[in-house]
């Protein structure tokens, strides 16, 4: 049973690239290292990602960016890591402090990590199947 829509002005959301080996090591990485056990996921592909990214005026179709929504907010790219960050525990919190590099450098260096993540992290054959005790955070 999928778990319901978050409430993305209460439950930050994090929308991930379900196919990508570095992204779901990534959704890992935050579920080992998160400070409060309040982000949700759903994979850019899903039902749940598509209504979010139609309500903030993007198109469904986006499966080439992380995007993390807090606050009714939305964040693509290197801004949703650094929006993400502070739910982590330190020393990961301490990302925040890439904001002060502008964006057209930090979006130019996430790029450049997007176009060579399958070839270097491989593609997932299934998508991550959460614990029970992590399934009502995980969007169909």
């Amino acid at each position: 049973m999928a778990a319901p829509t978050p409430d993305t002005s209460r439950d930050p959301l994090l929308l991930f690239d379900g196919d990508c080996g570095l992204c779901e090591r990534t959704v890992r990485f935050i579920l080992r290292h998160e400070r409060d056990d309040r982000i949700h996921f759903a994979a850019l592909n899903s039902e749940t990602a598509r209504a979010a990214l139609i309500r903030h005026g993007l198109p469904p179709t986006m499966h080439t960016s992380v995007v993390f929504i807090e606050d009714g907010t939305l964040h693509v790219r290197s801004s949703a890591i650094i929006a993400m960050s502070p739910h982590l525990r330190a020393p990961w919190s301490w990302l925040r402090a890439a904001r002060i590099v502008p964006r057209p450098l930090r979006d130019l260096i996430y790029r450049g990590i997007a176009r060579i993540r399958y070839q270097v992290f491989g593609r997932t054959d299934s998508c991550m199947v959460p614990t029970s005790d992590l399934a009502h955070r995980f969007h169909d």
